[in-house]
């Protein structure tokens, strides 16, 4: 088929199938626009369920039964040595978890009536995409939606140095369990996977620039965390560049400021940046910022009327579950209705061990601006349900408007702080005063309990 013989019109194209994209499809089709998806798999789902979010945390889950089989002799129970076997856990991961999932989402889009197009989509201008690839087309949009996500960063000078230099795609795919893995980047792509292969077995060294882990998370929550990884991983090394790699035909031969180690394999974690090249967005009106951004508005509204984008494709914090909330406004303002991305915070987790998530105004960003604000704290030593996990290393803290009371953020880590947070996000996004919380009956003995104390210590500490 020649490009341009298919042409088809619809009142919404999305591009791109990740969380972003899919959850703007099926509300555009919701309310009754006629909506395609164009995805370079033809697949829904994104690098969020097939190389990011999903299967990381069911290896992450992974590494969890094999912590807590070793914490597990601390009570008189020893499951003895543990065998992996990397064959069923890929396949449990890639079938049972993620395929299972995209199946699914499949599924749901076949019952909205939303087409999922494969092939890579270009703007030929404002109102055309382009679809390059086995479906070679012409799409005519009233609408158009960027969602096309984010890709793993690299070093400049690191590219191309040998297979065994990996970034986290490949580093999911699980090839093998190296005896020794360098992790570049104390961010939370390598301090997760870098606790999975510890946790296969791995000795790990992780390479950070910054003085800290987590650059620019409120210290008292990464100090568990640091604690946990100092034990976990066999080094830790802050302010510490890489000044290249090399090849040696068998280890890779790593320069670490002034000091030189070799690691069968390297995973470089050093962040993502947007995926806005090639997509043709030049010829339309759509800006783009400096770090290559796409630029919008509170409605997610680019400079082209006719074309939106949703997720990381528009800035930090790059979350599927923020990429999903913007999608949903997106849709509604397609529609006419009125709608605003004006949610007061977006809760982010770090899945690691112990977790760290938090959500609005963080005691370090506070300070780094000179806000007045009082701060309630509970230790998990303090907690009777830690203390039934065998789990004391963890905090939850509470940030206040000093004057009215005010929930503005909140801070946890901790076995679960991914699931606690949602409780606190709903506190600060209702503008709820720490009294609130203080006065709201909690199930005892839980850890959602630390959040109640916390703010206990607002009212009376």
């Amino acid at each position: 088929m020649v490009m341009g013989d298919l042409v088809s019109e619809v009142d919404v194209a999305v591009v791109g199938g990740g969380p972003g994209g899919y959850t703007a499809a099926f509300r555009c089709a919701e309310l009754g626009l006629e909506t395609v998806v164009v995805d370079a798999d033809k697949r829904l789902g994104g690098a969020c369920l097939f190389e990011g979010c999903i299967p990381s945390k069911a290896l992450l889950h992974v590494a969890a039964i094999l912590g807590e089989a070793e914490r597990a002799k601390e009570f008189g129970v020893d499951f003895g040595a543990a065998r992996i076997s990397l064959d069923p856990l890929r396949k449990w991961k890639t079938e049972r978890v993620v395929g299972k999932l995209a199946r699914g989402l499949m599924a749901v889009a076949k019952g909205k009536n939303v087409e999922v197009v494969g092939g890579r989509a270009v703007f030929e201008d404002g109102r055309t995409l382009l679809v390059q690839g086995d479906e070679p087309q012409k799409i005519r949009f009233r609408h158009a939606i960027v969602a096309t996500g984010s890709r793993p960063a690299q070093l400049p000078g690191l590219e191309g140095v040998s297979e065994r230099v990996m970034d986290s795609t490949a580093a999911l795919q699980l090839a093998e369990i190296p005896e020794r893995l360098l992790v570049i980047g104390g961010g939370y792509i390598g301090l997760e996977l870098g606790q999975v292969y510890a946790a296969l077995g791995s000795a790990v060294t992780l390479v950070e620039m910054t003085d800290g882990l987590l650059p620019g998370v409120d210290r008292d929550l990464v100090h568990w965390l640091a604690r946990r990884v100092e034990r976990q991983f066999a080094a830790v090394k802050l302010g510490t560049r890489v000044d290249g790699l090399r090849e040696t035909g068998g280890p890779i031969e790593a320069r670490l400021g002034g000091e030189t180690a070799v690691f069968d394999r390297v995973l470089v974690a050093v962040g993502r940046r947007p995926q806005t090249d090639g997509l043709g967005l030049e010829t339309t009106g759509v800006r783009l910022s400096e770090r290559g951004f796409v630029e919008v508005d509170a409605r997610g509204a680019t400079a082209d009327p006719r074309v939106w984008a949703v997720g990381d494709v528009t800035g930090e914090p790059m979350l599927a579950h923020r990429a999903m909330r913007q999608a949903r406004v997106v849709a509604e303002a397609i529609a006419g209705r009125p709608a605003a991305f004006d949610n007061v915070v977006v809760p982010a987790v770090v899945f690691t061990d112990p977790e760290i998530a938090w959500c609005g105004l963080t005691e370090t960003r506070a300070a780094a601006d000179g806000v007045s604000v009082r701060v309630g704290k509970r230790q998990w030593a303090a907690s009777g349900r830690a203390a039934t996990l065998g789990r004391a290393d963890g905090v939850t803290k509470l940030i206040v408007d000093p004057d009215s009371g005010r929930l503005l953020g909140a801070g946890i880590a901790g076995p679960g702080a991914g699931e606690l947070i949602a409780e606190a996000a709903l506190a600060v996004e209702s503008a709820l005063l720490a009294e609130d919380v203080a006065s709201t009956i909690h199930t005892h003995p839980t850890l959602a309990e630390t959040l109640m104390e916390a703010a206990e210590t607002l009212l009376h500490g």
